[in-house]
């Protein structure tokens, strides 16, 4: 029996990446995982891979942007396996575009993808959270703490994210509901296939590991933010980026 046995989580933006992990590691660590994304083929391949091994996945299609989408997806969910006692709140997206050739479309899907489903996701379970005394792990980013060249809406909807995820933690703590988020660093994941290896050889060096992270390391920490083990920390941004943040090249 795992950590999280006899629990049900949701996992959004689970189809692949850092969601996906996430998605395999609450599994494995005992809850019933409901894995919503808007990639059905995707996340239906990782629900039957977790099922393959001998835990318990479903997948069911969700667009994070709606707040029906949100709605239906806790009546199924609930119909399927009771309360929710765990929301990890993932799915992104990037438009790699300087601020003053992004478009007012590109900004406004930025919002409403990387910042808006923690508060549409927070609406919609609260009542389960509180019942469960449950908890609530979003997927920041380092962008939420460092400008980096063509990124002013991920970097301000991430930036968003850390300032929601401390203001829920207060608004729900006196209802033992916990609020925390990772700020995963260079991560591995499907993001990554259209650079080449001399870029992520640089992304690589800028971390004191010298290394990029694996999806599975991200995923670890959520675990452990999700777990009893993490029954006192609250309104924490835990940084997961092998000291990427901390190294500077300076003389």
């Amino acid at each position: 029996m795992g950590r999280l046995a006899d629990r049900v989580a949701v996992v959004t933006g689970a189809a692949s990446g850092i969601g996906a992990a996430t998605a395999q590691r609450l599994a494995a660590e005992g809850a019933a995982v409901v894995i919503a994304d808007i990639d059905a083929a995707g996340g239906a391949d990782v629900a039957a891979k977790i099922r393959a091994t001998g835990a318990r996945a479903e997948f069911r299609q969700c667009d994070v942007t709606s707040e029906q989408s949100w709605t239906e997806l806790r009546a199924w969910a609930t119909a399927r396996w009771g309360p929710v006692d765990v929301l990890c709140s993932n799915a992104s997206c990037q438009a790699v575009v300087p601020a003053h050739e992004l478009s007012r479309q590109q900004w406004d899907d930025g919002l409403a993808v990387n910042l808006t489903p923690l508060f549409l996701g927070v609406r919609t379970f609260i009542d389960d959270l509180r019942a469960r005394r449950g908890n609530v792990v979003a997927v920041s980013s380092v962008h939420a703490q460092f400008g980096l060249p063509g990124y002013p809406v991920y970097a301000a909807a991430k930036g968003g994210l850390t300032s929601l995820v401390r203001q829920l933690a207060v608004e729900y703590g006196a209802d033992r509901v916990r609020v925390n988020a990772v700020l995963p660093g260079p991560i591995l994941t499907p993001v990554w296939n259209d650079v080449d290896d001399e870029g992520r050889q640089l992304s690589a060096r800028a971390t004191v590991l010298d290394r990029l992270g694996a999806p599975e390391e991200v995923a670890a920490a959520i675990a452990f933010l999700a777990s009893d083990d993490a029954s006192f920390i609250t309104g924490t941004n835990l940084v997961v980026d092998g000291g990427w943040s901390v190294r500077k090249e300076s003389r």
